[in-house]
């Protein structure tokens, strides 16, 4: 049985992931706070954290930075895009804002649970491309690849979700802030640019388009 911490001080919040995750039969543990969260997880590795951000105590953005080699999706009821960027690039695996849809939800821990994070690993592999979450090091056949901030956003979300396509604009949501006009046509350069600095080791195309709708990792 996989265990999932929720760390919320929304008592309300907190019943309802609570009630929820144990239908869907996981294990659930609560911490209240983010001291509470850090102390538990001393003693304590669960396969998963649900992580709200406004905690007594340590913050979540603090309690982010104790973590180590899980899986962490922020549960937020910040929209500010600055502060998502900097979650994921920080550590976390993904990000969704309250108020919820709980399908969503259990879609985005389903996905992190099946290998989104290599098991808990800080390493993210698909292929030739490995990603290490912690120093932020792209290599592709063992070469590095030098990727910006707004790149190495992109390529971590698409491999963490590589089964799936993602929208254009769940992407421009989450990396605007490197992004200055914000629109289609800016993504699209930095998606281009991903696509020759991985496509210039081996000649082979990563990133595939789906017309009208998103990008998703080429898997063939």
């Amino acid at each position: 049985m996989k265990k999932i911490l929720v760390i919320d001080d929304d008592v309300h919040i907190g019943n309802l992931l609570e009630e929820l995750l144990t239908k869907e039969g996981y294990e659930v543990s609560r911490a209240y706070s983010g001291t509470e969260a850090v102390l538990y997880l001393s003693c304590n590795k669960p396969d998963l954290v649900l992580l709200d951000l406004m905690l007594p105590g340590l913050s979540g953005e603090e309690v982010l930075a104790r973590i180590k080699d899980l899986p962490v999706i922020v549960v937020s009821a910040k929209v500010d895009v600055n502060d998502k960027v900097n979650l994921l690039l920080g550590g976390a695996a993904d990000y969704i804002t309250k108020p919820f849809d709980t399908k969503e939800l259990l879609a985005r821990i389903s996905v992190q649970l099946r290998g989104g994070n290599s098991c808990g690993s800080s390493q993210i592999s698909f292929g030739e491309i490995t990603m290490d979450a912690n120093s932020r090091k792209v290599t592709v056949c063992g070469s590095e690849v030098r990727l910006t901030r707004t790149e190495y956003a992109i390529l971590k979300i698409l491999m963490q979700n590589r089964t799936q396509v993602i929208t254009k604009s769940e992407l421009l949501e989450r990396i605007c802030c490197d992004t200055p006009d914000c629109t289609e046509s800016s993504l699209k350069i930095h998606v281009g640019n991903l696509r020759k600095k991985l496509k210039a080791c081996t000649d082979r195309e990563y990133i595939e388009s789906v017309w009208g709708i998103g990008y998703k990792i080429k898997t063939e």
